[in-house]
């Protein structure tokens, strides 16, 4: 599957944002990149540059291009509820993410190369589709050959399960509940999701 594979410093800080995981060159340097990234006279962002920038935010922060993107937003348009919030809880809801919140994978693409690489179960069937939308009641684990995996076990020491609280961990057994899909308030993404839906509204 295409993904974005550039440098995630540079994206980082275009957006002012750890948005690929804690980023000690960010931190040192949290302005924008290039060479006018300090100068205070750049241009004022148009209204249309400040919606594609927070589109372009949630594309990366999830890890999707814009295909995958656009299909999820129409999805969302057709769902009942509030069309923004929607978009953010069907992004929620992809196995990859699920995987990163159940602190299986350290981020999203890693969390991505372990369900293509066939370590993860989904209500005990391997699923090696990243973009697969996990329901209600379904249980993620990891297979038991790749419990093992030094990337998991890292990922997994340490990790604080009761962050998300619409997800449920067995440590015993290395497997994780999606018990509900998560409301706004509890999704901790920095996303303006109504500029997303005036964006595509235009």
């Amino acid at each position: 599957m295409a993904r974005y594979r550039g440098p995630q410093t540079k994206i980082a800080r275009k957006f002012g944002e750890p948005i690929f995981g804690p980023d000690r060159v960010l931190e040192k340097k949290n302005y924008p990149p290039g060479m006018h990234g300090l100068s205070k006279k750049r241009r004022k962002t148009s209204e249309y540059g400040i919606q594609l920038k927070e589109k372009q935010k949630a594309k990366y922060t999830y890890g999707i291009l814009e295909r995958q993107f656009r299909n999820t937003f129409e999805k969302a348009t057709r769902s009942k509820g509030v069309t923004g919030i929607v978009l953010l809880q069907l992004l929620e809801s992809r196995l990859d993410n699920v995987v990163f919140r159940l602190g299986v994978a350290p981020s999203r693409a890693a969390a991505r190369q372990l369900v293509s690489h066939r370590h993860i179960l989904v209500d005990g069937k391997l699923c090696n589709i990243p973009s697969y939308t996990v329901k209600p009641g379904e249980i993620i684990g990891v297979r038991e050959k790749s419990k093992s995996l030094e990337l998991i076990t890292n990922s997994l020491s340490g990790f604080n399960h009761s962050k998300y609280p619409w997800i449920e961990w067995d440590a015993d057994v290395m497997a994780g509940k999606f018990m509900s899909i998560p409301e706004r308030e509890d999704i901790p993404e920095n996303i303006k999701e109504q500029l997303i839906v005036e964006l595509y509204s235009k």
